[in-house]
């Protein structure tokens, strides 16, 4: 049974770390509100650019990419997205257990964020490529994972790409997504409060008629590589303020357990202290009694 200084010492342990969680929370609500804002100010624009890209790619008639061929081949390439610390709850297990559903002989990784990385060399699976991107990502850390991953795929090494990451969806809610990625053709055009059925026969039965200048192909030809590119950068804000939400909720649990563990603690420590007390009152009373 442990001693009031035992328990005492334990108070003091658990109010450092308590104190240690509430910093850090702190700290993640800060980088949240930032990541948080930056992902929603993006939304608007990608959903544009996809909305754009199917429409224009179904409208163009004859055009065709190298980036919007189909192949029916196995191989395929996933761009998994994570963060580069734990201390986030489940965000990253929940991850990794949607990575791990796939065909482990005919799957390659492209990874952002040193967790994916980790999960792939720990799993004994074929990663290609390693990158990293800062708790603000940049439009060249994006560009750099979708560079590599068009490369893969127009060299013919892999028949598809996918993308898998957690999506942002609230401060207490953040789920795990596989977005199709290569060819172009798999991207849908979506826009948010309307669901994807009507959205696609809107867009793609139009009757709008589209010109381009110069040509089609060379509109198209600019268009597509950028448009992934952002695609990527979006996709990296999502998981962003997703990791620094769950880090936010994380912290924040842990130091309401770790106030709660200091009140049972305390109550202990009284009891024990008031047990001690009404013994030595007890013992001088006997004594009393006993020198008559």
């Amino acid at each position: 049974m442990p001693s009031t200084r035992d328990i005492r010492r334990r108070i003091n342990s658990v109010k450092n770390t308590a104190k240690i969680t509430k910093a850090m929370q702190m700290v993640a609500a800060s980088k949240m509100r930032r990541a948080q804002q930056a992902a929603l100010a993006g939304r608007p624009y990608a959903s544009l650019m996809n909305q754009v890209l199917g429409n224009v790619t179904y409208h163009a008639g004859d055009f065709t990419h190298p980036l919007m061929e189909k192949r029916d081949g196995p191989k395929r390439a996933v761009i998994l997205v994570a963060t580069d610390k734990g201390l986030c709850g489940a965000l990253n297990s929940n991850l990794m257990r949607e990575a791990a559903k796939f065909d482990k002989a005919n799957t390659v990784y492209i990874t952002a964020g040193r967790k994916a990385a980790q999960f792939v060399t720990r799993a004994r699976r074929n990663l290609a490529a390693e990158f990293t991107y800062k708790d603000a990502p940049l439009f060249s850390e994006a560009r750099a994972v979708s560079k590599f991953a068009r490369e893969l795929f127009l060299k013919g090494d892999v028949d598809r790409v996918d993308i898998l990451f957690t999506t942002f969806i609230s401060t207490l809610s953040q789920r795990p997504e596989l977005r199709p990625f290569l060819p172009i053709g798999d991207i849908k055009a979506v826009n948010a409060g309307m669901s994807t059925d009507k959205k696609e026969e809107q867009l793609l039965h139009g009757s709008t008629e589209f010109i381009f200048e110069p040509s089609a192909d060379d509109v198209l030809a600019a268009l597509l590589p950028h448009s992934l590119n952002f695609q990527v950068y979006q996709i990296l804000l999502e998981a962003k303020a997703s990791e620094q939400s769950a880090k936010m909720v994380a912290m924040k649990n842990a130091t309401d357990n770790a106030n709660q563990l200091i009140k049972d603690l305390t109550l202990e420590y009284n009891k024990m202290r008031q047990a001690s007390i009404t013994k030595e009152l007890l013992e001088i009373a006997s004594a009393a009694v006993a020198l008559g």
